[in-house]
């Protein structure tokens, strides 16, 4: 199997097969730009260099990416072979290195983007998981995986607690859409439709809990 395209475990062949994994790879890249936002304008905020912004604009957008795909064993990862990855996030870095203010004209712009390459993350790292012959639970969890893992790894290089780790609906939001992805795709329900819902529940929990300020009980203090 090509380790830069591939088709997910759904009833496609021949042209709808490649139209799908054309649909797949764009969404893809669209997560890896919102999360590559959100990692430079964490980035920026901390005052980094240039270098640092990238570094960490390419570190949230591919890092749960290249973990799902390293504990699957598609090597080498899509993002390292695939120098598509590589580009869309410098470019979201420069962005925003460059448009910070504008960016931050948006209401919590880190989280909203970091909402969106949760939602896309999580669709991408089910279907990718299921691909490769993991079942169901096994397909969640690393479907979860992959939409977390990037803002875990922003979150640690810049010294902070990650999101995943406090109250936040963060990982059940992730969770939540990769289990849609897996009833879809069990139903053999349109691909698109799968996809669309998945991300739109997993978009939407995350919204409505920054929103609201909905969150899950936290240890209490000593």
């Amino acid at each position: 199997m090509s380790t830069t395209s591939w088709h997910p475990v759904l009833p496609f062949s021949g042209d709808r097969a490649l139209a799908l994994n054309t649909i797949i790879t764009t969404v893809d890249l669209i997560g890896t730009f919102a999360f590559a936002i959100s990692g430079a304008t964490v980035g920026v905020r901390n005052r980094l260099d240039i270098f640092g912004v990238l570094v960490l604009s390419f570190a949230a957008a591919t890092a749960g990416g290249i973990t799902r795909d390293l504990m699957i064993g598609a090597i080498p990862p899509v993002a390292l072979a695939n120098w598509h990855y590589l580009a869309v996030s410098c470019l979201a870095g420069i962005i925003t290195f460059y448009r910070y203010a504008d960016i931050e004209r948006l209401r919590n712009p880190v989280r909203l983007f970091d909402a969106a390459g949760l939602a896309l993350f999580a669709v991408i790292g089910t279907l990718k998981a299921l691909d490769h012959g993991l079942g169901p639970v096994g397909a969640v969890l690393l479907g979860m995986l992959s939409g977390i893992g990037g803002g875990i790894v922003r979150d640690v290089l810049v010294a902070r607690t990650p999101v995943v780790f406090q109250s936040d609906l963060y990982a059940i939001a992730a969770m939540l859409g990769a289990i849609v992805v897996v009833i879809g795709v069990a139903l053999e329900l349109p691909a698109v439709l799968v996809m669309a819902t998945s991300a739109a529940v997993c978009f939407g929990l995350r919204y409505m809990a920054i929103r609201y300020d909905w969150h899950l009980p936290v240890a209490p203090p000593s």
